[in-house]
């Protein structure tokens, strides 16, 4: 007997009867009983008449720890918010059924199960439902919920795709030794050959086949046969289908004296394994994006703890045992493990990498600061204010997770269209062999028939329709300097409508560099005050030192003076002795402090510069100022050339930043473009989701970790080529030759790739149509069903080719 709830089979004596909903039903256990009578009761019995699962559920429940979840527990949109893996998922109706059960239950707010992953997204009014309820519901169901750990999915897909290469490399070595034998037999039927050369080489051509189908094959094989026993189909079916049929017919061939086909059967698992290995790769790296994002977080602190005497004492621990409202040290060129506000020092913090900031913020006491942004100056003391999943960097690398969860699924379409066409093609076949057995025809000859419908409908054309175009046209782009992660990156790129741009390190060179150097001083060149300025900016790290130490070098050997005393005074400049006098090159604040006046005139001029977007800062000498010292982040030189060929491409352009309003505003201005700014990572990639909601697709470029979400949530994200390792793998292509001009070339590509994607795939079906008939007709021997298949694929291999005329 088999329990109508979990299919285990069972002697009769242990079964436990019951009737529900008027049926009755029997069980293996009072435990499936119940949940049976819980599916039911809440009125989702359809999950069993569609779920495609045949072998055996979940049984007992095992032993929640409540710990491990209530620690990943995290506050969400105003409620709590909890990550967990399902065991005991067969099917789509599972997932179906999960969501089912926790959305009907009071108190949670919202529930989402990803299929490929088993991971369960659960919100829930903390209030109105506890922890334990939640996952309640899911055991009652006969699954088993555990704690998500990143590390372990992360185990699972490298392991997948270490299988797939092993299968792939297999595949490649023994179909390579194929073709030279094959070679050797087609040129044999049409030359002659001798019947033992002839025997040896298709036995040794049968022996090199059969692991490339059985083994390299094998995940075909599996997920064929899983779909054969629910009588369904996909692209599995027609590489499986394919590659058997030429198998079977090379075999019958060899032992009836006929011609064989075996490289035939041998390519069509070999190729499309070229493009599962692809897929799987690329879902290793986004994966490994995310925790690239946490590594930015240091593991240990130098917490501060009352010692003897009311003194401090400093002691390293981890970061886990760090707690808010307690204080850290951090000295100057570490990370800042959490965020906080500061308590004692000053210090400038580079947060470029977080929040897009394209210069370094000063820090006093009282300022807030980021987990994962770099101290570089002075020594802070700060106390912390959030920890853990609370912290403004874990909130980036959630955004990340969830973009990545919501990519588009793109191979659907095709397994419905499989989905019909593999059946049909069988009937096709059956019907083919039982006419000609009707008409009178020896079984042989209705046979041959069969399987010339088979072979004539192998879809090797339709497999390389797509794989081959991809193929060429990512070829080409990494020519000219352009990564693309992946074929389906390639459909949505054509797709297109809108470009979102990054400031800092995208439509800037990210790094600063002197604009202008104003003289406010009579009797003082340019060269003087650049001179004067390098000499005390020489050692200091602040852009600005580093932008006039930069255009210095361009100055005669010689000119610069020699400075002593250096000393930088955090968030004001820095101050040297130039000749015994004291020189400074700081803000206003610095200006004030040490009793430097300033003319009406100088400010005024001053403030026109800060509006167009630079940083000013003042060069004086003896309390006497002398200069003014403009730099800035340049826009880069193919920046306007790129916008505009976007724009010719019919494409909308707008620029996302993290920066200040004056700064990006003036960007923004001087390219002629929209902007948005003062964005946090979180905010650009709801503002990439705004343009989604609305029916529009987002091409989204940038350099920064700041801009990974956004690079995940973007219908196709791009990275500079200086861009972070984060930002290079959130992306689906990259800029390696860093230049924005390569965007609209992308874009061309990617159209010019698409529309010979469609003639391909247009040709595959239209080659099927015509021949197919003429197959069953009996015109096409299979030797010639199989040279109309080559010539198909010869077809899609010379129309791609086309593509190497596109850029």
């Amino acid at each position: 007997m088999r329990c109508d709830h979990c299919l285990l089979e069972f002697p009769e004596r242990e079964a436990v009867r019951a009737v529900v909903a008027g049926a009755p039903r029997v069980f293996c256990c009072a435990g499936c009983r119940g949940v049976f009578e819980l599916i039911q009761g809440e009125g989702l019995g359809a999950y069993y008449d569609s779920r495609r699962w045949t072998e055996v559920g979940p049984q007992a429940a095992a032993a929640l720890d409540l710990a491990a979840f209530r620690e990943a527990v995290r506050e969400a949109h105003g409620a709590a918010e909890l990550d967990v893996a399902i065991d005991g998922i067969r099917c789509a109706s599972c997932v179906w059924l999960n969501e089912k059960l926790l959305q009907r239950t009071p108190g949670v707010l919202a529930a989402r199960v990803n299929y490929a992953t088993h991971r369960a997204r659960i919100r829930f009014d903390p209030a109105a439902v506890g922890l334990e309820r939640v996952l309640g519901r899911i055991q009652a169901a006969g699954y088993q919920p555990k704690p998500w750990s990143d590390a372990e999915q992360l185990q699972a897909r490298r392991a997948e795709a270490k299988d797939l290469l092993v299968r792939l490399g297999t595949a490649l070595f023994l179909a390579s030794q194929l073709m030279i034998y094959q070679a050797a037999l087609y040129a044999g039927y049409f030359q002659g050959i001798d019947a033992p050369t002839r025997r040896l080489m298709e036995w040794i051509s049968l022996g090199l086949t059969l692991p490339v189908v059985f083994y390299s094959g094998a995940p075909f094989l599996r997920a064929t046969g899983r779909g054969l026993r629910h009588l369904r189909f996909n692209m599995d079916s027609l590489v499986v289908i394919g590659s058997l049929a030429a198998l079977a017919y090379s075999v019958y061939g060899m032992l009836r004296g006929g011609e064989v086909y075996f490289d035939t059967a041998a390519m069509i698992p070999t190729l499309v394994l070229v493009g599962r290995y692809v897929e799987a790769a690329a879902k290793g790296r986004a994966s490994e994006a995310v925790a690239r994002l946490a590594s930015l977080a240091p593991r240990e602190a130098r917490r501060l703890e009352p010692g003897p005497g009311g003194r401090a004492e400093r002691r390293a621990v981890p970061v886990a045992e760090i707690r808010p409202g307690e204080r850290i040290e951090v000295i100057p060129g570490e990370r800042i493990p959490l965020d906080g506000v500061v308590r004692e020092g000053a210090s400038e913090v580079d947060e470029s990498l977080v929040t897009g900031e394209s210069r370094p913020v000063a820090k006093a006491a009282g300022a807030a600061v980021i987990g994962g942004t770099v101290n570089q100056h002075g020594a802070l003391v700060v106390e912390v204010t959030r920890v853990g999943k609370d912290t403004v960097l874990a909130g980036i690398v959630r955004a990340v997770e969830e973009a990545q969860a919501q990519k588009p699924r793109i191979q659907a379409v095709a397994d419905r269209v499989v989905g019909g066409f593999v059946p049909a093609m069988l009937v096709l076949a059956a019907l083919t062999v039982a006419a000609w057995l009707a008409r009178g025809a020896p079984i042989e000859r209705a046979l041959m028939t069969g399987i010339s419908v088979v072979v004539i409908a192998c879809p090797c054309a339709l497999g390389l329709a797509t794989p081959i175009a991809v193929l060429i046209s990512t070829g080409l782009a990494s020519a000219r300097g352009l990564l693309v992660k992946g074929g389906d990156v390639v459909e949505r790129a054509g797709r297109a409508t809108d470009v979102l741009l990054d400031k800092t390190g995208t439509v800037t060179r990210g790094r600063p560099a002197l604009r202008a150097l104003v003289p406010i001083a009579p009797g003082i060149g340019e060269d003087e005050a650049l001179a004067l300025a390098a000499a005390v900016e020489r050692r200091s790290e602040h852009h600005v030192g580093r932008a006039v130490a930069e255009a210095a070098r361009a100055l005669p050997a010689g000119a610069e003076p020699e400075a002593a005393g250096f000393r930088a005074v955090p968030g004001r400049g820095v101050v040297a002795e130039v000749g015994g006098v004291e020189v400074l090159v700081g803000n206003r604040a610095l200006l004030a402090e040490r009793g430097v006046a300033l003319a009406p005139g100088a400010d005024a001029r001053a403030r026109e510069l800060e509006a167009r977007g630079d940083t000013v800062a003042f060069l004086a000498r003896a309390g006497r100022p002398l200069a003014l010292v403009a730099v800035a982040d340049p826009i880069r030189e193919e920046a306007p050339a790129a916008i505009a060929a976007l724009r010719a491409l019919g494409l909308r352009v707008a620029i996302v930043s993290g920066d200040g309003r004056v700064t990006t505003g003036a960007v923004a201005a001087a390219l002629g473009v929209e902007a948005v700014a003062e964005a946090s990572p979180v905010e650009k990639r709801e503002a990439v989701a705004a343009r989604q909601r609305a029916g529009r697709r987002v091409l989204f470029a940038g350099d920064g970790i700041n801009d990974a979400p956004a690079l995940t949530q973007a219908e196709v994200g791009a990275a500079m080529g200086r861009g972070t390792d984060v930002t290079m793998e959130s992306a689906d292509a990259v800029l390696v030759r860093d230049d924005l001009r390569l965007l609209p070339d992308l874009v061309r590509l990617s159209r010019r790739t698409y529309a010979v994607i469609r003639q391909n795939v247009f040709w595959a079906f239209f080659y099927n149509a015509v021949a197919i008939p003429l197959a069953m007709a009996g015109l096409l021997h299979p030797i010639v069903a199989a040279g109309a298949m080559a010539a198909s694929s010869l077809f899609v291999v010379g129309n791609s080719a086309r593509l190497r005329r596109a850029l």
